[in-house]
């Protein structure tokens, strides 16, 4: 029966979202997809979702009927052909490189943040200790400039986020955001 509503909601979801240009909902392409999550591809392409403007949205689980499969497989393919279409043929080399390299490029914002002082004084503020620090990170540009939002989970669920700051490891400059 569950099964059953999330499907109805999935199906409502991908035929009343409101066409900008085919695929793109709210300024993002939008990839479905089901089966198993691979935990650090997904953090990884939550990372550059901003560059890219991609997002990728689970639209079943592990065991999807044929006709959820048909219709994710058609609004992928409209999806796909706009994103061809916006980043000409052989975006998805660049896309899955991006992904592969997003590990050590947040490895470099780390870098960054952990001598800035302003980042440093702000974790304290929060009680977060420098190396136990739970973070977010969005590549937003090919200039090595980054969102970064600080989480603290012993906090309630509403303000689990402590603060963000913006990262350019070009420049190692660190900006407060909120």
């Amino acid at each position: 029966m569950t099964k059953f509503f999330s499907f109805l909601l999935i199906i409502a979801v991908i035929s009343s979202c409101k066409k900008e240009d085919d695929g793109l909902r709210n300024g993002y392409f939008w990839l479905y997809g089901s089966g198993l999550k691979d935990m650090y591809g997904e953090e990884a392409a939550n990372g550059i979702s901003e560059k890219w403007k991609i997002k990728t949205v689970d639209a079943g689980g592990c065991v999807i009927d044929g006709e959820l499969e048909k219709k994710i497989n058609r609004a992928n393919k409209r999806t796909l052909a706009a994103i061809t279409k916006k980043y000409g043929k052989g975006w998805e080399a660049k896309y899955h490189k991006d992904i592969q390299d997003f590990a050590m490029r947040r490895a470099d914002v780390m870098d960054v943040l952990i001598v800035n002082k302003l980042f440093r004084n702000k974790l304290r503020d929060c009680n977060i200790p420098i190396d136990d620090v739970n973070k977010q990170v969005k590549e937003l540009n090919d200039q090595g400039e980054y969102e970064v939002a600080v989480i603290n989970s012993n906090l309630k669920y509403e303000n689990k986020e402590c603060f963000k700051v913006a990262v350019n490891t070009k420049y190692r400059t660190v900006n407060l955001i909120k």
